[in-house]
């Protein structure tokens, strides 16, 4: 027995298959999808997606420190399970104890780790399959990076 996903990329790809199109618009596929019977999905109630949207706000709220007038995110995200459901807790990080904090940013830094791991087994993959050509190089360490932002010019200096 498949699961949910497989299901859906088995569809995937009965889509590139169909249509020759490697490049895929998951719209045109829903749509492909629907117009030969596969069941739609419920839709979300407007309290599941009021409180989409709600997340989506608490995840782009910036504040600038008073000091150094940099800006954070004010606020953090704490994942957790109740009950077998994924749970997302939203916390100020003005006033969020050091725990919470602690953990939001251990599972931040867990979901880069997660990213860079499958970067490094995609980039590999290629090389691999592409082997005539130059190979792509993707290094991990941000350090550079991270500091050259630090310092970078504000957008506003850029724009003068």
């Amino acid at each position: 027995m498949s699961t949910k996903s497989q299901r859906l990329q088995r569809l995937i790809q009965h889509y590139r298959d169909e249509t020759g199109n490697a490049s895929v618009d998951m719209h045109e596929v829903a749509k492909f999808a629907a117009d030969r019977g596969y069941p739609l999905p419920k839709p979300k109630s407007a309290l599941d997606r009021l409180a989409e949207q709600l997340s989506i706000a608490a995840r782009e709220e910036v504040r600038h420190d008073k000091v150094t007038g940099r800006p954070y995110r004010a606020n953090l995200a704490v994942v957790q399970w109740n009950n077998g459901q994924q749970l997302t807790l939203w916390h100020d990080i003005d006033v969020a104890p050091r725990r919470v904090a602690h953990k939001a940013f251990v599972q931040r830094r867990e979901q880069m780790v997660g990213d860079a791991l499958q970067l490094t087994l995609d980039v590999t993959h290629w090389n691999r399959v592409h082997e005539g050509e130059d190979p792509i190089v993707m290094p991990l360490d941000f350090t550079d990076d991270v500091e050259w932002r630090l310092n970078a010019p504000d957008q506003d200096d850029k724009a003068a």
